[in-house]
């Protein structure tokens, strides 16, 4: 079983598959341990010519290397299993630059990518949600502002803007994603 019920209802992650946060690790990691544990996600993506794609995804992520980094993969396919996205997260906070590390390996044509850059804009966490910034080398925009909102213990979203120039941004996919086994 990978999930159990506390006392209370809350649902626990089994801490011997996903990991746990190290307790020297910097507690402002924990802003994303919400990832931790796996996620089935129904995605919505804008195409072109203006229509909206309904795809299937999965999120899984879990505590590495000692509690001290989260590691989070993402798979989205059509209806048809046609895998369109396949990559991994790797995010650590700097306690002493205060600042987030977060890198995305796309699997597909192994890139790396540094969502979060400083020089974009950082990590912004507030009440509403999460967001970050990065440069799209293989899209065909210039950039892609991603915000985590609707957090809880069984759900969040997740929003993907465009823009060519950094400052007009367009919606172009939203994600749902519900906990549970993917």
């Amino acid at each position: 079983m990978r999930y159990a019920r506390d006392d209370f209802g809350a649902m626990k992650i089994n801490q011997q598959e996903y990991g746990s946060l190290n307790p020297k690790a910097p507690p402002e990691l924990s802003r994303f341990a919400f990832l931790i544990g796996e996620w089935r996600c129904d995605a919505k993506l804008k195409r072109g010519d203006g229509t909206w794609e309904s795809l299937q995804a999965t999120w899984g992520g879990r505590f590495i290397l000692d509690g001290f980094v989260i590691a989070d993969e993402y798979r989205m396919t059509t209806p048809a299993g046609e895998l369109l996205v396949l990559g991994l997260n790797f995010r650590s906070y700097d306690a002493k630059n205060k600042s987030w590390n977060i890198r995305w390996l796309n699997a597909l044509d192994g890139t790396w990518i540094n969502p979060g850059s400083e020089e974009l804009g950082g990590v912004r966490i507030d009440e509403k949600g999460i967001t970050y910034s990065m440069k799209e080398p293989a899209a065909s925009h210039a950039f892609t502002r991603a915000t985590y909102t609707n957090i809880s213990e069984s759900h969040f979203t997740y929003r993907g803007e465009k823009s060519d120039d950094g400052k007009a941004w367009e919606e172009f996919i939203v994600i749902e994603a519900c906990r549970g086994q993917t």
